[in-house]
């Protein structure tokens, strides 16, 4: 079930201030002490934040604890988290924070069932967080019912497929009016499909640049490539150095010899 906007406005402000705040370089336990007592109090949030702040001291994460809150986070926003927080990817937690941002406005400002699944079908493409388990998660919303559902597995299945963009057309109302009815109930209405049909064969990143001028979708925040250089830990950082001088070192035992003296530090 939706929540209600002041629950949405409230978390908006929660993932935004987040955000911001990091660059100050505060420690995040304090930053969540501190944004708890912004938060209105007649909302649900405090206590999830709470929730989350008990959890980051326990596993160093936001993502199991919103993943355990089920009724309050949506599937969707513990795995953008969830992703961010791997040691191992590429995934800025900045960029993920803003994802969840902009998702909770835009319900704020009472969302369609067709911009959410794009918003998060959109983020998912933009910053390469993986389609099986992404649609996996975006499928597990409450707010989709079994049409819904039924057709995001089928997108899971056969993206790579069948065109993006033809998925679309083939449930809008747009396709109803035009082609044989297919039986199954339309998912999007007439401008969706129109502009789907508009996009076939054509990269997926047009057909959401299309959406969002002209049915007002929000924009969704991508991946910056300085967010990567700009956020790398000091750690990650130096280890990346010493590999690359080994591969130079390697490279130069294959050509015949090694010259140790400009790898040691002079003083």
């Amino acid at each position: 079930m939706p929540l209600d906007r002041e629950e949405y406005v409230e978390q908006a402000y929660l993932f935004r201030t987040l955000r911001e705040r990091m660059q100050q370089s505060m420690a995040t336990q304090d930053l969540l002490d501190a944004v708890r007592q912004e938060i209105l109090a007649t909302t649900m949030l405090p206590y999830a934040v709470d929730f989350m702040a008990s959890e980051l001291r326990l596993t160093g994460g936001f993502a199991t604890a919103m993943a355990r809150l089920p009724h309050y986070f949506t599937p969707f926003q513990s795995y953008v988290i969830a992703e961010a927080e791997k040691a191992e990817g590429q995934f800025d937690f900045r960029v993920g924070l803003e994802i969840l941002q902009a998702e909770a406005e835009y319900r704020a400002k009472g969302a369609s069932l067709q911009g959410i699944f794009l918003f998060q079908f959109e983020a998912l493409c933009r910053n390469r967080l993986g389609y099986e388990r992404g649609l996996d998660a975006v499928a597990a919303d409450t707010i989709y019912d079994g049409n819904w559902r039924e057709w995001i597995h089928f997108v899971r299945k056969e993206l790579g497929l069948i065109d993006f963009a033809d998925m679309i057309y083939a449930r809008s109302e747009f396709f109803e009016k035009t082609q044989k009815p297919t039986g199954k109930p339309a998912l999007f209405g007439e401008k969706e499909g129109r502009i789907a049909a508009a996009n076939r064969r054509k990269d997926p990143l047009y057909l959401f640049s299309a959406l969002q001028r002209h049915l007002g979708y929000p924009k969704v925040p991508e991946q910056r490539q300085e967010d990567v250089q700009r956020y790398l830990l000091p750690a990650l950082q130096s280890r990346v150095e010493r590999l690359e001088m080994r591969m130079s070192i390697m490279d130069e035992e294959l050509r015949g010899g090694v010259n140790l003296a400009k790898y040691l530090k002079r003083d």
